[in-house]
């Protein structure tokens, strides 16, 4: 009887870990990091909002925020587009996206302020959004590189106009 009890445990705990190990592999996780414009200075937030696939549905639970004020962004499996959004002053304005077109629309398509990233290029090399907010010039403060795994963007407050609009 000893050994069929150290064999029911032994398969628990293999299962346990088989599962565990399928289980991590249904996610994905990126790190992101939100730059302002002006400053280069890593914005520190737990206010994102996420969106995957074209979908309107946002997920703000998915973002948690880490030491150094990055987020780290825990993904579905079936997650192949992202788009991420965050907001300030008490979740009641939204960061202005610096990778944004100034696409205003034509006869063919609606106005696509939105850009959306690959998920497999995020995890396999990094993104660094586009920073169209500023000239052509871009200070060195505002050069960064993305890590495999890693996401960045740059953002900036509306300004009073948009807010108004808004």
């Amino acid at each position: 009887m000893d050994r069929r009890t150290h064999r029911a445990l032994l398969f628990i705990v293999c299962l346990a870990v088989f599962c565990g190990s399928v289980r991590a592999q249904t996610q994905k996780t990126v790190t992101i990091r939100m730059v302002d414009v002006r400053t280069g200075i890593l914005i520190a937030s737990s206010n994102y909002l996420v969106r995957i696939n074209h979908q309107q549905t946002e997920h703000g639970d998915w973002v948690q925020k880490n030491e150094d004020g990055s987020g780290k962004l825990s993904l579905p499996a079936d997650a192949a587009l992202l788009l991420i959004h965050a907001t300030y002053d008490d979740a009641t304005q939204i960061y202005a996206n610096c990778d944004a077109d100034k696409d205003h629309g034509s006869a063919e398509h609606a106005p696509s302020p939105d850009r959306w990233y690959s998920v497999a290029e995020i995890l396999s090399s990094g993104v660094v959004a586009p920073n169209n907010c500023i000239g052509k010039k871009v200070p060195e403060k505002l050069q960064v590189v993305a890590k495999p795994g890693e996401f960045i963007f740059f953002v900036r407050t509306l300004n009073s106009i948009e807010r108004f609009r808004d």
